[in-house]
């Protein structure tokens, strides 16, 4: 299983609609508004890196509103 953060930046007045229909999506565990440099935080997993590229390019990316993302994968350093 793979892990990551995805920040999201948004048109102004976007990030609530986005946040919502990001959350909807399979594969995504929860997408939050947040404050900053960017609009919304999402946390996502798939079952690999290419399933997790697929998820972010395909579906994250399409949605209406968002001008830039950021994929940051969670690794174990441990």
């Amino acid at each position: 299983m793979v892990q990551a953060y995805i920040l999201v930046q948004t048109e102004v007045g976007k990030a609530a609609s986005v946040a919502s229909e990001i959350g909807g999506l399979p594969g995504v565990v929860s997408a939050e508004d947040v404050t900053g440099p960017y609009d919304v935080i999402v946390r996502a997993e798939a079952d690999d890196v290419d399933e997790l590229g697929r998820l972010v390019v395909a579906r994250v990316q399409s949605v209406n509103g968002i001008t830039r993302t950021l994929t940051c994968p969670v690794v174990k350093l441990s």
